[in-house]
């Protein structure tokens, strides 16, 4: 019944935009080709619900169309088939899809998730809600890795959701919790829809990246706030957990060393070196234990010696001797080289009286003979050379200063303020000590708080999330910091999911076949609908229809936040049936001409767009993270219980996009800082 249902509401989806596209050739006083384009946009949604392959169908709609549009001129049409697959091929953006996929896979296959998972739960037990907010964590950590929404929602359906309803939680608020999570992987970078929006919109992924950080930290926050808000509001929804699932069993040698499970590690370690609680425990053991519980401390005094070095280092910059005719000499800076006094060079004429005509006897007279001569007299009424004729000689003070730049060892240290003297350090701000003391209050209380239960849960993040928080930061970092290109920082990622798998002894031959074999099958999936979108794009405009849109958008007289509001809602709509490749590579083409007449950055309309395709993700009756989460989930799990859980997570997502758009620095500050000039 419920699959006649979504049978139905597709049928009726399609009818009405068939009867829409009808309703337009019939009204208009007459059919101009933009109105043919605008039906080969309507044919080709439907064919998609219908089942058609998107790629294939936008190729073969834009020959037909295209051929229509030449007037059965097969050699034009293959030669703009040709140039729009070739314009696509030789994009290097899309070189970044496959290895990003790949290390998404690698990772996916390494087995990290299941320990991130179990150790993130331990550390955040004591939180409302611990199990989902660990979930929520998870997901965010596994998406920026990986960035394939299937993979993450499939695994945490797998892997959380029996956790969570074993626990007691809701199954809405457990289903809702995996799908928004698994979502985050559309915004978080390294996001393969900001890459194909960039390569669509011609905006710089490496801006897309940056700003889309913050805003999915953002959305990630929002999801974790509502859901302590839920376990504190409605503990039936999300229980506690038991003694027995906090529990974490210590080593046998911990054992012998730790009073008790609740004992503080640090003072009992120091003590065990000569105490006589350490008769059977080899010292080796202890000092290991030692190493990994002083990791946060000797980090900490690494973070604060650097950050003192560069906050302290003044910034050198080199002071240039020569002086611009007009211009007067700056003052010169105290030890270094001292500026030309404007009285030795070429001046302004006087201001006083403004410009003067010549006087009128003879008018302008050409030079006199004597002016070339040696002789330091000046003729009457002529130009005469400096005072000395042997050159042009230095200025006062430039010459009282060269027997100094002349003792220093190096030429080029004549430019630099530190020629004459040492430079002395700039005085530490107020900010900086502020931090670091905040730092050190934090680390007093992490030692405070360290017990061997912690210590264990410290480990286990040790193994399973800061490596890829490592991955993660090598890979981001990378691309924000304009260190490397994003094909470049993708190379790097599939290295590092590489040398995870291997350390985590998951690289088999069988692990990197399937990762290759997957691989291969999403990255020609994108290509092919770039190529597709890129051929139905060309005859879209070749029929006019991009133009016919302009104008009817125009003539609507919409103010920006109209046009937003506009966009935002048929992306949301078209969210339900088609997938987010198809709606960007087919619809982006239309919107981005258009965002030069309303004043709106195309940077910013990407951030809203990929939020905005996340709650297209989550909103029924065609949400895909529903069906990936009912494959895995246990037979009493309905779907209709996975949409209900979804609905509050839509809701927060809908939250997200207005305040996106009421204070867009959340995603336009880090870019701005990063890359303004």
């Amino acid at each position: 019944m419920k699959v006649r249902k979504e049978l139905w509401f597709g049928f009726t989806l399609m009818g009405i935009i068939i009867l829409a596209a009808l309703y337009m050739l019939v009204s208009v006083p007459k059919i101009e080709s933009g109105h043919i384009g605008l039906l080969m946009l309507s044919l080709v949604v439907v064919a998609i619900m219908l089942g058609f392959p998107t790629a294939f169908t936008l190729m073969g709609m834009g020959m037909i169309f295209t051929l229509a549009a030449y007037d059965g001129n097969m050699t034009n049409t293959l030669n703009l088939m040709v140039q729009a697959a070739f314009k696509t091929m030789s994009n290097d953006v899309l070189i970044s899809i496959p290895l990003f996929v790949f290390m998404g896979y690698l990772v996916e296959r390494a087995n990290l998730i299941e320990k991130l998972f179990r150790s993130l739960h331990l550390a955040l037990v004591r939180l409302p809600g611990a199990l989902a907010v660990a979930t929520l964590v998870t997901c965010a950590v596994f998406a920026t890795a990986t960035g394939i929404v299937g993979a993450v929602v499939t695994l945490m359906g797998l892997l959380a959701l029996p956790t969570m309803l074993k626990s007691g939680y809701s199954v809405q608020l457990s289903a809702g919790v995996i799908t928004a999570g698994g979502c985050l992987g559309i915004l978080i970078p390294p996001s393969v829809l900001l890459i194909v929006y960039g390569a669509t919109a011609g905006v710089s992924v490496v801006q897309l990246y940056a700003g889309a950080f913050f805003p999915g930290l953002m959305l990630a926050g929002l999801y974790i706030l509502y859901v302590i808000i839920i376990a504190k509001i409605k503990p039936s929804m999300a229980p506690p957990l038991s003694l027995a699932d906090r529990f974490v069993p210590l080593p046998p040698m911990s054992e012998k060393i730790a009073p008790s499970h609740a004992s503080r590690a640090l003072p009992v370690l120091l003590g065990a070196l000569k105490g006589s609680r350490n008769a059977d425990v080899p010292t080796s053991y202890v000092l290991r234990q030692l190493a990994i519980v002083m990791l946060p401390a000797v980090l900490f005094v690494i973070v604060a010696l650097w950050s003192y070095k560069s906050v302290t280092t003044p910034v050198v910059e080199e002071v240039s001797t020569m002086t611009r005719i007009g211009e007067a000499a700056s003052p010169p800076r105290e030890g270094g080289l001292a500026e030309p006094p404007s009285s030795g060079g070429l001046a302004e004429p006087p201001s006083s009286g403004g410009l003067a005509e010549p006087p009128a006897d003879g008018g302008l007279k050409e030079p006199p003979a004597e002016a070339s001569s040696p002789s330091p007299t000046p003729s009457a009424g002529g130009l005469a050379e400096p005072p000395a004729a042997g050159g042009v000689q230095e200025p006062p003070a430039a010459a009282a200063s060269i027997p100094a730049a002349a003792a220093t060892p190096s030429p080029a240290a004549a430019s630099v303020p530190a020629a004459a003297e040492p430079i002395t350090k700039v005085p530490a701000p107020t900010s900086y000590w502020l931090s670091l003391g905040i730092a050190a209050g934090a680390l007093a209380v992490f030692y405070a708080l360290l017990s061997f239960t912690r210590l264990e849960v410290f480990k286990m993040l040790l193994t399973s999330f800061f490596p890829l928080l490592v991955l993660i930061m090598a890979v981001l970092g990378s691309i924000v910091m304009g260190l490397a290109t994003p094909t470049e920082a993708a190379a790097v990622g599939a290295l590092g999911g590489f040398l995870l798998a291997i350390a985590y002894r998951q690289l088999t031959f069988t692990v990197v076949k399937e990762s290759v074999f997957l691989t291969a099958k999403t990255s020609a999936m994108v290509c092919w609908l770039f190529v597709g979108s890129a051929i139905f794009s060309a005859a879209f405009a070749l029929l006019g229809g991009q133009e016919l849109v302009e104008r009817w958008v125009l003539s609507m007289n919409l103010s920006k936040t109209q046009f937003l509001i506009l966009s935002q809602v048929i992306i949301f709509v078209l969210g339900w049936p088609l997938e987010w490749t198809e709606i960007i590579v087919i619809f982006m083409p239309i919107f981005i001409p258009l965002l030069d007449n309303f004043g709106v950055d195309p940077l910013f309309f990407g951030l809203l767009v990929a939020l905005n395709l996340q709650t297209a993700f989550l909103s029924p009756p065609v949400a895909m993270a529903a069906f990936y989460l009912k494959g895995v989930s246990p037979p009493h799990v309905s779907l209709n219980q996975i949409f209900l859980g979804m609905l509050p997570f839509m809701g927060i997502q809908i939250i997200a996009i207005v305040l996106l758009y009421v204070f867009p620095e959340i995603g336009l500050w880090l870019p701005q800082v990063l890359y303004s000039r």
